[in-house]
């Protein structure tokens, strides 16, 4: 298994024990270590001082989250794209002659199939086919030809020529949306504005150490989980929200 596929979840359960530890450090040192009592002598910052920095962690935070939901959705968009494609095309080949009709529908029927069995479980690992590639090539081939040129009205094998084109502009970003890694630079950030965060949680509340616990377990509570949630959902393609191949298992049907 290549677990460079996978690598948001180790992200994600870095972004968990790190906030645990990293509560648990800034209680340490404020209540129980050696630099307590001088930490102490730094009491008096004002609770709004806390609003600057939490804003600046909540807004990157909610970037990232927001450029996960989009590759989501462009991701969702793709799919149905090619798939209605591919049904346009199937679509069009009503004016070509029995014989040729049936070409076409196998060709468009195969691709379809190998995208289903091969293609999506290899997005998955962030990988594609290169079966479904030819049988993408020879279903464009198919459609070039002269044979197909000649039986179809030029408007229609316009359209149907724009229509491949446009399943093999959806196929490349669908791969693309599948390949798309966790930036550690950005989540780094991220992290970075979250301890400062903390840090000025637990100065705030420095000379009253219940308070202080409190806000900084609620913190962590509150920050983990949601950077672990959009870390898992890195790819469009993996769980816990996956985009399905239902689209292309329609096109299957008789």
């Amino acid at each position: 298994m290549d677990l460079g596929a996978f690598d948001h979840y180790f992200y994600a359960l870095v972004a968990l024990v790190g906030t645990v530890l990293a509560a648990w450090f800034m209680l340490w040192v404020t209540l129980k270590s050696p630099w307590a009592d001088e930490i102490k002598t730094y009491r008096g910052v004002s609770p709004p001082f806390l609003g600057v920095v939490g804003v600046l962690f909540a807004l990157t935070l909610a970037f990232l989250a927001n450029d996960t939901w989009n590759a989501h959705d462009r991701a969702l968009n793709t799919v149905h794209q090619e798939a209605d494609a591919l049904r346009s095309i199937k679509a069009l080949a009503v004016h070509l002659p029995p014989q040729s009709r049936a070409a076409v529908d196998k060709a468009v029927g195969d691709y379809a199939r190998i995208t289903v069995d091969e293609d999506w479980p290899l997005l998955a690992k962030r990988q594609s086919s290169k079966e479904a590639s030819d049988r993408l090539d020879a279903l464009l081939a198919l459609l070039s030809g002269n044979d197909i040129a000649a039986a179809t009205p030029a408007g229609a094998h316009a359209l149907m020529l724009a229509q491949v084109t446009q399943v093999r502009a959806a196929r490349g970003q669908r791969i693309a949306l599948s390949q798309t890694h966790v930036n550690p630079l950005k989540w780094l950030g991220m992290a970075g504005l979250g301890f400062l965060t903390m840090i000025s949680i637990a100065m705030v509340h420095v000379d009253q150490a219940r308070a202080e616990i409190l806000a900084v377990a609620i913190f962590a509570a509150a920050a983990a989980p949601t950077a672990a949630i959009v870390l898992v959902q890195g790819n469009p393609f993996q769980p816990p929200s996956v985009v399905t191949e239902a689209p292309f298992r329609s096109l299957l049907s008789p």
